[in-house]
């Protein structure tokens, strides 16, 4: 099948290996949600022309290859839920046309790389659930350019407060000056966490139910005062009016 671009087979209960031989001109691969196994082989990192990757939801493992960066044309990779090991390739940062990356539910290890916040055309990443460490190195302008962005469920893995707000939801630990995830914080510090994590404008927001919290009990005391120096008035000219009788 010398003039096939697109190979689908998912759902359909497949076992085995991943296929020694492909063709060549294959511009889209989804072999996902079967029982395929074994590591990828070398057929796969031959595709030049190959814009869509999807091999999510199989029991394939090894580590993923740094081959997988002469895939320049890709523009969609999947490998979510299988068993792959070792670290994010650092190749994948020669794929300039990269938009949906998912490498979830795997055993990932190693930092977060930060070549990624460098793919302009990035919309989805998602590395939730792998066993990723160190400070994520991202910016909030990043993050917020992205439609998805999940990291949760990597427990070694965290954000540095001075960069990134606990407003955004990573899902991860703040760092501490170690560069160490904040296990678990006391009651005090959680307490402030609560407050202060979100930015200056909730600390205001926080100030102004204070103040109206106790707004009511002014307008009372005002008006309790204003009553009686009326009374007190009223008994005065009574007075005055029978004096001058």
């Amino acid at each position: 099948m010398h003039q096939l671009k697109a190979l689908t087979i998912s759902h359909a209960n497949l076992s085995g290996f991943l296929p020694r031989h492909l063709n060549p001109d294959l511009t889209h691969v989804d072999l996902s949600d079967n029982k395929l196994k074994g590591k990828i082989p070398t057929s796969l990192t031959l595709l030049e022309d190959l814009k869509f990757l999807n091999l999510s939801s199989n029991g394939l493992d090894g580590e993923i290859p740094s081959e997988l960066g002469n895939l320049i044309s890709l523009k969609n990779l999947s490998l979510a839920s299988n068993s792959f090991s070792g670290s994010i390739p650092s190749s994948f940062s020669a794929i300039p046309g990269l938009v949906h990356v998912d490498l979830s539910n795997n055993q990932l290890n190693g930092s977060v790389p930060k070549f990624l916040s460098e793919l302009k055309g990035l919309k989805v990443l998602n590395l939730e659930n792998n066993q990723l460490n160190g400070v994520l190195p991202f910016n909030a302008s990043f993050i917020k350019r992205l439609a998805v962005f999940k990291v949760g469920g990597n427990s070694n893995l965290c954000y540095n407060h001075s960069v990134l707000s606990s407003k955004l939801k990573l899902g991860v630990a703040r760092c501490d000056k170690n560069g160490f995830p904040i296990v678990a914080p006391s009651p005090k510090e959680s307490s402030a966490d609560s407050e202060s994590d979100y930015g200056d404008d909730d600390a205001v927001d926080t100030s102004n139910k204070k103040e109206k919290h106790h707004g009511p009990s002014k307008v009372v005391l005002g008006f309790a005062i204003g009553i009686s120096s009326i009374v007190f008035l009223i008994i005065f000219l009574i007075l005055i009016a029978k004096c001058c009788r």
